[in-house]
């Protein structure tokens, strides 16, 4: 059974989303913590072009703006979660966790700043269970490690990206369930 942290307790109900991958290997643009307007006017051509090509992409909170998803809908679909910055309008509009199913994977898509544990990834990582692939944002620090088999992810911030040298995003992999690997991702740095 899976759910979603609230107030330090399990809750087993969150928005699930059932992929249907057309072909394999599934290719997942992530994103996190674009802060438009208040940190950046825009989102960069530089993140658009490393998107390019992706089946999907998930956006792991802090929009502050949804008309932030309109040039990320012309390169592929999106699913988001709200995070701790966006404003009351917009979190309504989107959930805080969501557990994604594409083929045997399973991911979990939240923002970080809730669930159960002392820094973001062990929050991020507490919201889900049963699940390969934990994707968050919430502290701007791009993230690809596998913590007890799980590959926790954060793509960092494409826009405002605080104490790390380069905004950045990541490419989530998942592969062909018959091939007996590993879902893998790679931190993209946005070069200036």
């Amino acid at each position: 059974m899976s759910g979603a942290w609230r107030c330090g307790r399990l809750v087993s109900t969150m928005r699930r989303v059932t992929l249907d991958p057309k072909a394999w290997p599934l290719v997942i643009g992530c994103v996190s913590d674009t802060h438009i307007p208040t940190r950046a006017s825009y989102l960069p051509g530089r993140l658009l072009a490393a998107l390019a090509g992706v089946d999907l992409i998930l956006h792991a909170g802090d929009l502050v703006s949804e008309e932030i998803l309109t040039p990320l809908r012309l390169v592929a679909p999106v699913e988001a979660v709200a995070g701790n910055m966006d404003p009351p309008g917009l979190a309504e509009d989107l959930d805080r966790a969501v557990l994604l199913s594409a083929g045997p994977w399973r991911i979990g898509l939240t923002h970080g700043d809730e669930g159960p544990g002392r820094t973001t990834p062990e929050r991020a990582l507490g919201m889900f269970r049963g699940v390969d692939v934990v994707v968050f944002g919430h502290s701007h620090r791009p993230l690809n490690e596998r913590w007890g088999g799980v590959l926790l992810l954060n793509p960092g911030s494409a826009t405002n990206p605080r104490r790390e040298l380069r905004p950045s995003c990541a490419i989530l992999t998942l592969p062909d369930p018959a091939a007996r690997l590993r879902p893998e991702a790679d931190i993209v740095e946005l070069e200036g």
